[in-house]
This record gives structure tokens, sequence and C-alpha cells, in this order.
């Protein structure tokens, strides 16, 4: 007989498993399906592996160049790669066990599979051998399929000498030379971990900057870094095709309108990526695709079908994976019929976990002025802070744009060792519409990192005390 849901979630990752334990939580019977691990790229191909491996290369880093500075005499550094990499995977597993916890807390049925919808109601589940397992119906469907490094055909995948963000956590032995295409915050953060274990790396990006959603003056500090670090950055510059030849991968890049030709062992492909929509059954349904990607209204998250909603990397950017959570809460509340306001796409916090870190959240400050504010701009570099003189860390800096009638607040870019942690206040005064009098008025701890946030707003109406 087949099983009834009220909520059927189709994938696991963050969006999807948010979505499941938020809907158990409302009183839905509810199912997840998803035919690889639980957590999805993120906790087991992204955001938490990768975090491993960077603090791994930042710890090696402190240890190698700046443990003198602190008074410490360390002789004969050096790393085990397999230790780093079996390191990053043993913390991934930790974490997705926690998530399978979860699903049995919220006593929310798990089917290990891959669903297919074949009506708007009933989901058909394989196996790996594309054996029908299962199936089930829904009242209602929430797709959060996720997506995948974005594949062209000038720069062909091989797994092995052309690679993507999964094969580079995994590598057997180190490169002697790398090229990452595509300066985002993937390939931002590879650059950054190889480079510090001694790997030759280059950097193509096609645009202007890289990280170029990035506030210019964000871009160019964690370039000039990556310069000091022996980084080769190529902007401006398109990859016409990438071959592998024997041992070597050959790459054909045009910069100011003359063809080159770059050499590496290792290529990582990290120019972006695409929705995972096709062999689910949205087609034959009916249900509308933009660009690779699922159509919804962006307040419910509800599809051209009446049932069926999508939330997460399956409908687009931004891609990250408190979106995707944050896009799963809502959407079950919504479908409760609890009242809930929408998600303010204009305040979603960017970070880059290379050392320096960046981080950002609201407008730019050339995004501002193309928007037609009047705009003003306080900065606080950290060379100025005493928390950053203690820790040993006095590269980069707080920047903060208001607007100048109303001194609401625009925007913050920040540059340093762990400033992705200094998000969280900017987003809740973001929220509650604070001004630049708030930041200013609100007593902040001594010393901290933080205080660079106050010291930045005050700046910014020429108030600040410590510059």
């Amino acid at each position: 007989m087949m099983k009834k849901y009220e909520i059927a979630i189709l994938g696991g990752g963050p969006g999807g498993y948010v979505a499941a334990i938020k809907a158990a939580q409302l009183g839905f019977k509810t199912c997840v399906i998803e035919k690889d691990n639980l957590g999805g790229i993120c906790l087991n191909w992204g955001c938490i592996p990768t975090k491993a491996l960077l603090k791994s290369a930042e710890v090696y880093d402190l240890v190698k160049n700046k443990s003198k500075d602190f008074g410490i005499s360390v002789e004969n550094v050096s790393f085990d790669f397999d230790k780093i990499i079996k390191r990053s995977r043993n913390v991934s597993k930790k974490v997705t066990k926690g998530v399978e916890f979860l699903m049995r807390k919220n006593k929310i049925e798990r089917f290990k599979g891959f669903g297919k919808l074949i009506s708007k109601n009933e989901i058909e589940i394989t196996d790996s051998d594309g054996k029908i397992n299962d199936k089930i119906f829904a009242e209602k469907i929430i797709i959060a399929t996720g997506a995948r490094p974005k594949l062209i055909p000038s720069i062909p995948v091989d797994h092995k000498h052309i690679i993507t963000s999964s094969e580079a956590m995994t590598l057997k032995e180190i490169p002697k030379e790398m090229i990452v295409i595509g300066a985002g915050s993937i390939g931002v953060e590879f650059a950054y971990f190889y480079s510090v274990l001694g790997v030759k790396v280059t950097i193509i990006e096609m645009l202007d900057n890289i990280l170029p959603i990035e506030d210019k003056e964000s871009s160019d500090a964690l370039k000039s870094n990556f310069t000091k670090r022996g980084i080769k950055i190529l902007t401006n510059t398109l990859v016409e095709k990438a071959e592998a030849k024997k041992n070597i991968v050959e790459v054909t890049v045009k910069v100011d309108g003359k063809t080159e030709k770059l050499t590496a062992d290792i290529v990582l492909n990290a120019i972006g990526v695409t929705g995972n929509v096709e062999g689910f059954g949205l087609e034959e349904l009916g249900v509308e695709l933009y660009k690779n990607h699922i159509k919804v209204n962006k307040e419910t998250y509800q599809t051209n079908i009446d049932n069926i909603f999508a939330i997460g990397d399956v409908i687009g950017p931004p891609w990250l994976a408190h979106v995707a959570s944050e896009e799963g809460i809502k959407c079950v509340e919504n479908i409760k019929g609890i009242h809930t306001p929408p998600i303010d796409y204009n305040s979603i916090p960017g970070c880059t976990y290379s050392q320096p870190q960046v981080a950002s959240i609201g407008l730019t400050e050339a995004k501002a002025i193309e928007e037609g504010y009047k705009i003003k701009v306080g900065k606080f570099p950290f060379s100025a802070s005493g928390k950053s003189a203690a820790i040993g860390e006095r590269e980069g800096f707080v920047k903060i744009i208001f607007d100048e009638k109303y001194g609401e607040l625009l925007g913050v870019h920040i540059v340093g060792s762990e400033e992705t942690e200094l998000l969280s206040e900017i987003g809740i005064a973001k929220s509650l519409e604070a001004d630049y009098e708030a930041i200013v008025n609100t007593i902040h701890a001594h010393p901290t990192l933080s205080e660079s946030i106050m010291e930045a707003a005050a700046n910014a109406y020429d108030e600040s005390i410590h510059i």
C-alpha cells in the first residue's frame, strides 16, 4: 500500500532537511527523499569540509610564518596532506550523522534513493541500479535538489586533471601547479588552501576583479594579499579552452585580444553552478523552469503547480546554504498558513573563508550610487584596532555605507582574519532598520574586533575616536 505524507521533500541538503524539521515541528507528517548522505553538497562536499581544509591551511601558515611573532619557536614545520584530507572528511561525517539524528528525533521518515515525480502528488523512488523501491503520495511536495558545478564543453572535466571542487577536496597528492578558473568564493578559497601548501597557483577570472560580486575595495585588498603570497591573478581574461595532455593541462586564454597558453598539473573548474532540474519529472509535469532553475514565487516558493514548491540552489542565486535553509522555513510556514515576512534578498550575508576572510551584507558602494543614493562611507582599518594588534592580525578593514539623507544602513564590507563572525551584528541592525546613531551609541566590548564596526559607522560622520 502506498505511503501517504502531508509534505514530501525531494533533497536532503541545507534547504531540504531544515524544511523537513520545520514541517515536523509544525505537525506535518513528513518524509525526505535523498539518494546520497543527508546534508547535501554543503555538509558533504562544500561548506563544512572546505572550512576544515581551510583551517588546516590557516594553522600551518600561522605556525610556519607567524609563530616567531608570538615568541614561539617551532623547527622543521611540515604537514601531512593525507591527514588534512582525512580530517576534512571526518568532520563532514560527524556533521551529517548529526543531521541523521535530527531526522530520527523529529520522526521524519527518510527514503534513500532517487525520487521522481510521476504525478503532482506521487513520487517514485529508485535505488542506484534503477530498481523501484517505493512509491509515495504527498499532499505537498517541496523540491530541494540543489545545484552542481557548471560544466562547459571548452573545459571538459575528466575528474582527474580537470576537476571540480569535489575532487579538489580529495586529491591523493599535492600538485606542483594549479590553475583555478573562476574567482568566486569557491575558486578563491581553494586558491588560498593550495597556495599555503606550496602549490604554484594561478587564478583566471573573466571579469574585472576577483570576488566580482564584492565591493571593489574588498576585492582589491584580497588581490593584494594573494599577490604577496605568490598567487598569480589574471582578470579580464577569457578561457577559450582547456585540454588535458598526458600529465599536464594546457589552458588557452585571451588577454587584451592576445592568445596565450598556460600549463598546470591540475585545473580546477570553479566557474559557477547550475540547478539540478533534470530527471525529476519536472518537464513532464510542466513545472516552469528559467535558466536551468525552477521558477517560483519568492514569497511562498510555490511553482506554477499549486501543491509543488521549490527552495534553495535549484531556484537560482544566491547559491548559499543559509539562504536555502531560510527559504525552507519560510516555505513550510506559508504552507501552514503562518504569516511570515518574506526574505529580504538585499540583506543576505556573503562570506569567503580564505585568509584574509571577506564578508559583506547589503549594497556595495558602486551599487548604492547606481541606485541613486547619496551616500556617506565610513572606514576603520584593523591596523588601528587594539584587539587586532594583540592577536597579530592587523590586515583589513571595515567599510560601512549609509544613506546620507536618513542615515539608513545600506551595506557593510569587511576584510580580515575572522571577519565572517562579525556579520550577524550587521544583519540584526539592518533587519531592525538601524541607522548610524544606533550602531555608534551601542556600547561595544573592548577589546574586540566588533568595535571596528562602531568606529567605521562613526567615521562616516566624522565622529570616529581612534582614527
